[in-house]
């Protein structure tokens, strides 16, 4: 197969997949597209006008979870657990990852300092949550295997990067479990290597341009 990932640079989705066509050590090319100005070719295979898109010798598949799912039903080794319940419970957890990426889109474009709060105490009992399921000792979601509900939250753990080298931090205190995690998550290859060395700056950038109260502290701090 010839496999081709439309792309774009600040995209969490865009990174599960590319993770999971590394975990499977499969070669594919990597193809940005300006979402801004999207191109008639990108819109004829993306139906949503979203990243990313699979073409797999040339056809398409879009939204990364249906992506995701056809990697793992072609492609060794599974990341998903044989079980069909456990099957059933790790593709819930990917989606409450979902949930916890539009929180943080909603932090980060928080119009004043009290939705700000607001946002930040979701996210905080978000990751609360995921503190009391990670029952195994780890390093990973579900023990020692890096599995598919990894490959969504290494994106989701990235935007912390970010957000605490620009003084907004402390969303994980006190959880171990959850800093462990990530930890391990940050470590990954397939993690590292998901987005490009310009990543960091280029998402400081995105947030300052949202005008937002996030926006506005990131230029304060750096005046």
């Amino acid at each position: 197969m010839k496999l081709t990932l439309i792309s774009h640079a600040l995209c969490p989705y865009v990174q599960r997949a590319a993770i999971v066509l590394a975990e499977k050590g499969v070669a594919f090319e990597r193809r940005d597209v300006d979402l801004a100005n999207k191109p008639d070719w990108f819109k004829a295979v993306s139906p949503l006008g979203k990243t990313p898109v699979l073409l797999v010798d040339g056809d398409a598949i879009f939204e990364s979870a249906v992506i995701c799912e056809y990697l793992d039903d072609t492609l060794l080794p599974r990341l998903h657990p044989g079980d069909a319940l456990q099957r059933a419970q790790h593709r819930a957890w990917m989606e409450f990852g979902s949930a916890l990426l539009n929180a943080i889109g909603a932090f980060y474009n928080a119009a004043d300092a009290a939705s700000l709060a607001r946002h930040r105490d979701d996210i905080r009992r978000r990751f609360t949550q995921l503190e009391a399921v990670l029952v195994h000792e780890g390093p990973y979601f579900a023990g020692a295997s890096f599995g598919m509900v990894d490959a969504v939250f290494g994106p989701v753990f990235r935007y912390f990067d970010v957000l605490d080298g620009v003084g907004e931090d402390g969303f994980l205190e006190q959880l171990p479990k959850v800093q462990a995690w990530r930890t391990a998550l940050a470590t990954r290859p397939s993690v590292r290597q998901a987005v490009g060395g310009g990543y960091a700056r280029d998402l400081q950038r995105f947030f300052l341009a949202r005008g937002s109260e996030l926006s506005r502290r990131i230029a304060e701090r750096d005046s």
